[in-house]
């Protein structure tokens, strides 16, 4: 007997083998590797490039870099990504992956704080994928706004949005992280100018287009 995961898994189409890789290599060296996409919402974020087709892409924390490689694969070739990650001891792991993508020349790697460097680039953005500091996610989206950085049809994708599901429970004193994903998702609602929906995959992702 499988499970609805597993079953899920097995009628995806497979991730490809630099991804595996990946994925592999960051259970073995990173702390905290089940931040990373992996192979559903990966192909999933892969999927939505596809169908959105937007030009410039910023993403809000790299990671490993798996999620930029999967929007890479959708994105058409005269497409670009901004992806920022804070942490510079994952600076050389990262760049040797997207180095060895047939995709990774439309990835630009930035390293520091996306709030100091991403205003700076004076790009806007068709599509935005925050996966940042969970207890900056409501600075991510004023700085979109406040910097022109999205405009009417630019669609922003917020990772883990349910948070284990403690968005729905008491908070812990002392929990930041989950009070200000909750703050964040009340916020996204009372926002005039932007639509949403979450979608309960892996740990929750909002959907928000601007309208």
């Amino acid at each position: 007997m499988i499970t609805l995961d597993q079953y899920i898994a097995q009628h995806t189409t497979e991730q490809d083998a630099l991804l595996a890789e990946l994925e592999h290599q960051t259970h073995l060296r990173v702390l905290n590797p089940r931040m990373i996409s992996g192979h559903i919402q990966g192909k999933l974020l892969e999927m939505l490039v596809r169908m959105i087709r937007p030009k410039r892409i910023l993403e809000i924390g790299t990671f490993t870099g798996y999620s930029a490689l999967c929007m890479a694969a959708g994105l058409d070739s005269d497409g670009a990504i901004d992806t920022c990650e804070v942490d510079d001891e994952l600076e050389d792991m990262i760049q040797s992956f997207f180095d060895r993508s047939e995709h990774g020349s439309k990835i630009h790697l930035h390293i520091g704080s996306a709030l100091d460097s991403v205003p700076a680039l004076g790009q806007v953005y068709d599509l935005v994928f925050v996966d940042g500091d969970k207890r900056e996610y409501s600075a991510y989206y004023n700085m979109l706004f406040d910097h022109n950085l999205v405009k009417s049809g630019s669609w922003i994708l917020a990772d883990n949005i349910l948070w284990y599901g403690k968005v729905v429970e008491a908070v812990a004193k002392g929990d930041k992280q989950t009070q200000a994903i909750i703050e964040f998702n009340d916020m996204v609602m009372a926002d005039p100018r932007v639509e949403n929906v979450i979608l309960p995959i892996r740990d929750g992702i909002n959907i928000i287009r601007v309208k």
